[in-house]
């Protein structure tokens, strides 16, 4: 037992934990645990808990279907919501096989072989979300229904926003936890929220979203109401994203603050993301609802960048300076699976700066203007069903992430689309499919 562990089980003692969940996601982002008892946790760490991986989608069959959780002691975290006598402790895990061999289908692994290709290279990235979420009420069963929280706008107050005491007790519970948020406010559709929390190496930032939509649905079902990520719930109403802000260091200088500069290794980062767009669209707009989001209310529809413009893909913030520089990725939402996301995103720069990919020219223009000239600009997938097949046929695709997990993923995402595009109700099935779920 090394020190770290003896460690973490002295803190479980003295702190009257006494349950541990064990987290980890399947192949689509979502969250799925297993509860331990204390006792448990040292056998935990030295040989894994094993679970059937061919009840988690996308993982195994059943004539190979045991695998097990190790958990990550850099991970552990209380959780504030819970009883503080007999309290709740999480770690989220490492997947292995029973021979110990890391399983290939973990997206922690898989973004960490990403991040470890990046070092090789020289460079650091870190990454920081802005996450768009609606708030709504339950009826008087407790269920969910599909009216807004409030009837807000952008950045208004109380009364018409609703929602200012629950965003201030999920920044107050992200903090316990030890996330650190920057802002929160009301965004532009009724019941809609938006709260941006601080950056970190990449891992860690996969790590912090899904313990951020955890946080949120159970702090808004502590407070009478139902929290939902889903990417378009209402269509004339702004829809749910998740911009992605990227930085990029090397020996300790952010190379976004040289974007200007000939052979700016910046630039070719972003010609990287651009040039493979298309291709991993299906990764981090998974649901056939996502594309529903495309083209209104400042969601991109073309693959272009701009220095400021928020109807682009790729912007640079005005805020984008010294430490602070980098690039704002706008096309994703929040029902990606973040490890399989930002590993595309990585991959795509990485392989830009490799190739030394040329940066066009920025389209600082609003492209939903009268009279905007958008010929020729290439555009975003405008389905799943566009977005699978091009995800399918990409060289890139299938070199960075595992065989597998490309063609489960494939499969169930198509099985998906394929029953809403039969559905004599697209709307209801999308509903059936995602709202409770997402």
């Amino acid at each position: 037992m090394n020190e770290t562990v003896r460690e973490i089980l002295a803190f479980v003692e003295e702190n009257d934990i006494k349950f541990i969940r064990l987290a980890f996601c399947d192949s689509f982002g979502m969250q799925k645990n297993i509860s331990i008892m204390p006792d448990e946790l040292e056998r935990a760490f030295q040989h894994g808990i094993s679970f059937d991986a061919s009840a988690i989608r996308g993982f195994m069959g059943v004539e190979r279907s045991d695998l097990f959780l190790q958990p990550d002691p850099g991970t552990l975290s209380i959780l504030p919501w819970r009883p503080m006598q007999g309290r709740v402790a999480r770690f989220f895990c490492n997947i292995r096989y029973p021979d110990g061999r890391p399983f290939e289908g973990d997206g922690r692994f898989i973004l960490k072989n990403a991040v470890q290709r990046c070092a090789d290279m020289g460079y650091t990235c870190r990454i920081g979300a802005e996450c768009e979420f609606y708030l709504f009420q339950l009826n008087e069963d407790g269920e969910p229904v599909l009216v807004p929280h409030d009837k807000g706008g952008y950045f208004d107050i109380s009364p018409l926003d609703k929602g200012e005491n629950v965003r201030r007790e999920i920044c107050l519970t992200l903090e316990e936890m030890g996330l650190r948020p920057e802002s929160s406010h009301h965004e532009q559709g009724p019941g809609q929220n938006e709260i941006d929390f601080h950056y970190g190496d990449a891992c860690t930032a996969a790590d912090d979203l899904i313990t951020f939509k955890s946080v949120v649905k159970a702090i808004s079902l502590r407070n009478g109401l139902f929290a939902s990520f889903l990417p378009k719930p209402f269509a004339d109403q702004s829809g749910s994203g998740l911009h992605i802000n990227i930085s990029l260091s090397r020996d300790g200088e952010n190379l976004f603050q040289n974007l200007e500069e000939e052979g700016s290794v910046a630039a070719s980062f972003i010609a990287g993301v651009l040039d493979r767009a298309a291709e991993i669209t299906a990764f981090l707009n998974p649901l056939t609802n996502s594309y529903a989001r495309f083209g209104a209310f400042e969601a991109p529809r073309f693959i272009a960048w701009s220095r400021m413009n928020r109807a682009q893909l790729v912007r640079i913030p005005a805020t984008s300076s010294g430490e602070h520089s980098r690039m704002e990725v706008r096309s994703p939402d929040p029902a990606c699976n973040p490890y399989l996301a930002y590993t595309l995103l990585l991959e795509a720069g990485m392989e830009g700066i490799a190739q030394g990919k040329q940066l066009g020219p920025a389209m600082d223009f609003d492209p939903y203007a009268p009279g905007a000239r958008v010929e020729g600009l290439p555009k975003l997938p405008a389905t799943l069903e566009e977005a699978l097949a091009l995800a399918g046929g990409s060289e890139f695709v299938r070199r960075v992430l595992p065989q597998t997990v490309v063609d489960k993923y494939l499969e169930f995402k198509s099985a998906q689309a394929h029953r809403v595009a039969q559905a004599e109700d697209r709307a209801a099935m999308e509903r059936e499919l995602y709202f409770l779920s997402i």
